[in-house]
């Protein structure tokens, strides 16, 4: 028997929140829906949670709380066995030092496959289409007096993913609706039956010939700016870029440099940024980038899906001893239980 913390707040899964009570081996729900990274460290110090087995957070929660690094992991009660996170992304948690102390993590990577990969299609869309220039002629009555661009069609383009998780293979399938090619790069090639025709290819090689290169894979010490000036370098000429994962994975600088520089990029579709909510003024500043403030998973059904799994996995948790989408870092790493 334990108790479970949630921490943040909910919108969708309220009265399955309150249901946990009931199930087996849950003694006391506790909540932290708002407050301060200080405060919270000072509960975890005097021990008001000493009893908590699972707690639930999210990305939205690194707001109250901060984030889940080494230093918060380590004041977390030794009674704690799983952290259940709302979100696809979790590179707010320590899962190496989580791991160290038999934590496990869960993530919520299905749910979000399909608005994550629609919100792909939009910003690929979006920059091959120059959509921003025409929307902003339109929107300041100039349309008939200034030229609209002459853009590009994603027919017969080739789409090179780096990062060929669920998310990318999601987006690639509905980028073969637009008559695109698939090209992907990960650490390790899937399997035939996983790549549904997609080609494997180098990094280099993904990077020199992808007409459309959209970045799929999650945000760590390893791909942290894994594009940046001498990868852009590399692009062919008239590429456009799209970001809908972690905005960290590019060097915004060395991007904006590369926009201003001539004509290899032909346009950037970003979702997700370096700084948010700061966004770099070049890339407001360019009508060249396609820009959303990140709602790739801000639809009614996918916030939903995200923590009724979350709230799925911490059953789980409680009843086998297994979450149901435990990070995969965790597969590799000893201390996991």
């Amino acid at each position: 028997m334990g108790d479970v913390l949630l921490i943040g707040d909910l919108k969708f899964v309220d009265p399955e929140w309150s249901s946990l009570s009931s199930e087996p081996g849950v003694s006391a729900l506790h909540e932290y829906r708002t407050g301060s990274r200080d405060d919270f460290l000072s509960k975890l110090s005097s021990g008001t949670y000493g009893n908590i087995v699972a707690l639930y957070r999210s990305n939205d929660s690194t707001k109250v709380t901060g984030p889940f690094d080494e230093e918060l992991i380590s004041k977390l009660p030794s009674s704690l066995r799983y952290i259940c996170h709302s979100g696809a992304g979790y590179d707010n948690i320590d899962v190496a030092a989580a791991t160290r102390r038999g934590i496990q993590v869960s993530s919520t990577p299905q749910a979000v496959d399909n608005a994550t990969a629609d919100t792909a299609v939009l910003c690929m869309l979006g920059a091959l289409r120059l959509a921003n220039v025409g929307m902003d002629i339109l929107r300041r009555g100039r349309w008939g007096q200034e030229p609209l661009p002459t853009a590009h069609d994603p027919q017969g383009k080739v789409l090179g993913i780096l990062g060929m998780g669920s998310i990318g293979r999601n987006f690639a399938a509905k980028a073969r609706a637009f008559g695109m090619t698939i090209q992907y790069h990960n650490r390790s090639r899937l399997a035939p039956e996983a790549e549904e025709g997609a080609r494997y290819v180098s990094f280099e090689e993904l990077l020199r010939t992808s007409d459309v290169l959209s970045l799929n894979l999650n945000l760590s010490k390893a791909t942290e700016h894994i594009i940046g000036k001498d990868q852009l370098a590399m692009m062919k000429k008239g590429v456009t870029i799209v970001n809908t994962a972690r905005g960290k994975l590019m060097d915004e600088a060395a991007l904006v440099e590369a926009l201003n520089d001539g004509d290899r990029i032909w346009s950037v579709g970003l979702d997700v940024f370096e700084e948010e909510p700061k966004v770099h003024p070049g890339l407001i500043d360019n009508p060249r980038v396609f820009l959303l403030p990140h709602i790739g998973t801000l639809t009614f059904e996918t916030r939903r899906a995200m923590e009724m799994l979350v709230i799925d996995n911490i059953k789980s948790a409680l009843t086998t001893g297994k979450l149901i989408t435990r990070v995969k870092e965790q597969d590799n790493m000893d201390g996991a239980k």
